[in-house]
């Protein structure tokens, strides 16, 4: 038995959430999913840490987290939910492994807050897919061997949470592209390599689990725009025909233009690429979000822009990179884009969730 939330909320989290066109629904009328990133969940020392971290982003108004359903490593210590022999992989059901993650959702659900969980990583934090020791990044999406031991975590993952309404998605990995942290592959990676991986592991979870939506956790790379690195499909990723695959429920972009490159006017060309997606949401008539978003400098003011384009652009949902909470065992991490009780910004998070639920 997972330890409870160190109080009882009176919050009723019921039913799937589902989708209908465009939109979310929940029991048939509009769910917003606006909240926050919050990766390191698990990893905080009490279960009273992860309530007040809970309790932070929904009193800014969110409905919705995502976070990390991975944690691999090769040498086991603190929480984690998989260790690697060599190949051979380990799944931890132990209080420091799975039974770590029913905390977060019984935290979660106690906040009436629902998660959208990727279970594995393009990037070597949190293990990754580079755990596995193939060398070359992309034989993740090829090589049988591989692919039969990711399907057997997301089988353990997914089927213990199959029953769970606090889940809202489950997402094949954060930011999946032909290249990983070492920048290695066989050279041979293309979009369609991506695409048939998706295809194939979504027809998988939802083969095990039919009452969760589905989606890829991609950063919305490969669609029509200005030919900027964003727009391009050198990463492998294809946005439009991703997001066309049937068992794909709902589509996510990410947005950093700092980190892309992109350093002339960020709130305009955000602002863009927010509208780019809106409209193959709108031409393909599933739900899109910005599931990631974040600058270093002039946070209120490029936000400001962008939450405005989301709402008016009639975008399904945003989720800010992200959440921050002062706890009695310290700050929760600050990469240069964390958001805490208090700042100027955690304020405007709250107009800018009011703003989009009252959009419907």
């Amino acid at each position: 038995m997972s330890p409870q939330p160190s109080s009882d909320h009176g919050v009723n989290v019921a039913g799937f959430v589902k989708t209908s066109g465009q939109k979310f629904t929940l029991s048939g009328t509009t769910y917003t999913v606006v909240g926050a990133n919050a990766y390191w969940l698990a990893q905080l020392a009490s279960t009273s840490d992860i309530d007040q971290a809970f309790a932070d982003i929904a009193a800014a108004g969110g409905t919705t987290v995502r976070t990390w359903g991975f944690n691999e490593v090769t040498s086991p210590s603190g929480t984690y939910y998989q260790s690697w022999s060599g190949s051979t992989p380990t799944i931890n059901y132990g209080a420091n492994g799975l039974q770590k993650f029913d905390t977060v959702v019984a935290c979660a659900k106690a906040h009436g807050i629902r998660l959208i969980v990727a279970l594995t990583n393009n990037w070597a934090d949190y293990g990754g897919m580079d755990i596995t020791g193939s060398q070359n990044h992309d034989y993740f999406y090829t090589n049988t061997q591989v692919i039969n031991a990711y399907k057997n975590y997301v089988n353990a993952f997914v089927t213990r949470y199959k029953n769970e309404p606090t889940i809202l998605a489950w997402e094949l990995a954060n930011e999946p592209r032909c290249k990983g942290s070492t920048g290695i592959t066989s050279g041979s990676c293309t979009t369609t390599t991506i695409t048939n991986w998706i295809t194939n592991l979504s027809q998988y979870i939802k083969s095990i689990d039919s009452n969760h939506l589905v989606s890829i956790g991609d950063e919305g790379f490969g669609l029509t725009g200005d030919g900027s690195y964003p727009y391009t499909y050198s990463e492998g990723l294809n946005f439009a025909t991703n997001l066309a695959i049937s068992t794909v429920d709902f589509g996510t972009f990410h947005l950093y233009p700092e980190s892309w490159g992109v350093n002339s006017n960020p709130a305009g060309w955000g602002s863009t690429w927010i509208t780019n997606h809106a409209n193959l949401q709108q031409s393909q008539n599933k739900p899109v979000i910005l599931e990631e978003f974040g600058v270093t400098s002039n946070q209120a003011t490029v936000y400001t822009a962008w939450w405005n384009t989301v709402v008016s652009s009639g975008l399904a949902g945003d989720l800010i990179w992200q959440a921050g909470s002062h706890l009695p065992s310290g700050d929760t991490p600050q990469d240069g884009f964390a958001v805490y009780p208090g700042d100027a910004v955690y304020t405007l998070e709250g107009q800018h969730a009011t703003a989009l639920k009252a959009r419907g």
